[in-house]
């Protein structure tokens, strides 16, 4: 496979992944932490480190408004439910939380 097939595909893995996150925006950010060790903010941090690494200017929310298709202000408040005790406890003996 030559290098530009490959970064095709993986882009077209990438926009799925955030197409399916999208779906699923009952998958709270801290049941992702706990389960898989990343979330949507982390896809989001990665997003912008690989823009910087091709020396494209790219901010933290900028990143953020492509991961989560809105800015995330707008999704926190129509999408994020408070942690539950149970939730932070897991994520605090986490591999994620230590």
């Amino acid at each position: 496979m030559d290098q530009q097939t490959k970064t095709e595909i993986e882009a077209a893995a990438f926009r799925q992944l955030v197409a399916h996150l999208d779906k699923r925006k009952d998958a709270q950010n801290i049941d992702l932490m706990n389960l898989a060790g990343f979330c949507r903010n982390c896809l989001s941090k990665w997003y912008k480190a690989a823009a910087e690494e091709r020396g494209e200017e790219l901010d933290y929310e900028q990143a953020r408004e492509v991961v989560y298709g809105e800015p995330y202000s707008d999704w926190k408040k129509k999408h994020q439910k408070e942690a539950t005790p149970e939730q932070l406890a897991a994520f605090a003996n986490s591999e994620a939380g230590k």
